[in-house]
């Protein structure tokens, strides 16, 4: 890549003036009162932004290369209340790191058994994101995971949470028409059903060779 193509700023050319927390729950939120630079090389007028601060967040997309088949989960999300058909989204395993220096990939280990009952193998990097930078800190780490999905399926999720987890298995071949449907309507998700079907040939002649 050109030099003309790199970053022209770094964290450098911020300055917080002042940082408050109006709200802290399971989540939190603090606005913060700063500059930075422009373009023209100036210092820009002083902002007011908040933030919604959530601790690293990993998400599995478990694959079985021998019966060709993902498991997806559905489950309420109040995200989704009031504006979409239903509330229940299908989407990937997932979990935030809420244990003080949990490594993501141990992360989603914990989560495959609490959400659908099943141990998973060799973890294969999808890649990292930022979900949406104009708002909120949080970065996501997703995962292609070798799994058995023999008997894979039925209600789990930890009841004391208050989660009610449907888990089913689905045939890769029905990716492209589940994409097309647009019932899968989470980023982490769809990235990485699409990642799947880019790199499944590989992936089929490491984890079944």
């Amino acid at each position: 890549m050109s030099n003309s193509r790199a970053p022209r700023f770094s964290a450098a050319d911020v300055e917080v003036l002042k940082r408050e927390t109006p709200f802290k729950g399971f989540f939190q939120v603090d606005r913060l009162t700063l500059r930075h630079r422009r373009y023209q090389g100036d210092w820009g007028p002083e902002l007011t932004r908040e933030v919604f601060l959530r601790q690293p967040a990993a998400a599995v997309l478990p694959y079985d290369p021998v019966r060709g088949e993902i498991l997806l989960v559905e489950q309420f999300r109040v995200g989704a209340l009031g504006w979409r058909d239903t509330p229940w989204c299908l989407e990937m395993i997932a979990g935030i790191a809420d244990k003080e220096g949990e490594p993501v990939e141990q992360l989603v280990r914990r989560e495959a058994m609490e959400e659908a009952g099943i141990e998973l193998g060799e973890m294969r990097p999808v890649l990292s994101y930022m979900p949406s930078p104009g708002g909120t800190n949080e970065r996501l780490h997703l995962f292609v995971a070798r799994a058995d999905l023999a008997g894979a399926g039925g209600v789990h999720g930890c009841v004391e949470e208050g989660e009610d987890i449907l888990a089913a298995t689905w045939p890769v071949a029905e990716i492209p028409a589940l994409l097309e449907s647009g019932r899968v309507d989470n980023a982490a998700s769809l990235i990485t059903l699409q990642w799947l079907l880019l790199h499944r040939d590989a992936l089929d002649r490491e984890w079944r060779g």
